[in-house]
């Protein structure tokens, strides 16, 4: 690992802070946040975030009474939020992160554009879920609008429950081609000597040469390739049942955002 400051070997362009939320407020800034996750492939019921803000920031929720995001795959619950929508009409298959064949659209999305940069920078304070069943993902996903090929992903950290402990924890980042035939899926596990439940900054910084992922301050992944395309921020706690029936006393399930920077790169002149 190398510090992030010494991997500056070349000119980057100028970064300009566009985004940035302590989540501090009394209620989500829907003018930043869409509260939902993917909706445009299932029904408002069961893509809606559920959260709390505090003190310690934007607590996300997998609740005991929450339904599964999609009944057709399963228990699968998630509560996220993320900086765009965009969709088809209903029965198209014409939507954002299409993560298998034959999804179809079932609630039509607006085009918003919260915060899609081309390129630039954007780190997350977070504290991940130590519940086995759990996930906490922070990603940088495709728009798409343009063409659906413009999918591909950023992949800044996914923080599963069952690999994290007091003394070390596994972090997932990458590249993800999904659809996208000019990229290739680069994936990486890092364990770091660092509990994830406590709170730790992951970042990723990409340009018209690379991808750059970081994790506080240290720089663990260089992926020489281009996605040149607006992109959007998702951050989500998943839960991935693996029983039928469900303790009640076990909810809900977290995990804490505490603050997201996003930067925009301007050229420079």
């Amino acid at each position: 690992m190398h510090r992030e400051e010494r991997s500056r070997s070349r000119s980057r362009p100028r970064l300009e802070l566009e985004l940035t939320d302590c989540f501090s407020g009394p209620s989500l800034d829907e003018s930043r946040w869409v509260p939902h996750y993917l909706p445009h492939w299932t029904t408002p019921e069961r893509s809606a975030a559920r959260y709390d803000l505090g003190a310690d920031g934007l607590r996300l929720r997998i609740d005991a009474d929450q339904p599964p995001w999609r009944p057709d795959d399963g228990p699968m619950r998630v509560s996220n939020i993320q900086t765009g929508t965009w969709s088809g009409p209903p029965g198209s298959f014409e939507g954002q992160h299409r993560q298998q064949a034959g999804l179809q659209v079932r609630t039509a999305q607006p085009s918003r554009y919260l915060w899609t940069p081309t390129y630039g920078r954007v780190e997350v304070a977070a504290r991940a879920s130590a519940d086995p069943d759990c996930m906490l993902g922070i990603w940088l996903v495709g728009f798409e609008e343009d063409s659906p090929k413009h999918c591909g992903e950023i992949c800044i950290a996914e923080l599963f429950g069952n690999a994290t402990s007091p003394t070390g924890s596994a972090v997932r980042l990458g590249v993800k081609a999904h659809h996208d035939p000019r990229l290739r899926t680069e994936m990486h596990d890092v364990v770091l000597p660092v509990d994830t439940t406590e709170k730790h900054t992951y970042a990723a910084e990409w340009d018209s040469v690379e991808v750059r992922i970081v994790v506080d301050g240290d720089l663990l992944v260089t992926s020489h390739q281009r996605i040149a395309y607006p992109l959007q921020l998702m951050i989500d706690l998943f839960e991935f049942p693996t029983r039928d029936q469900r303790d009640r006393d076990d909810y809900p399930k977290t995990g804490v955002i505490r603050s997201v920077r996003g930067c925009r790169a301007v050229p420079v002149a």
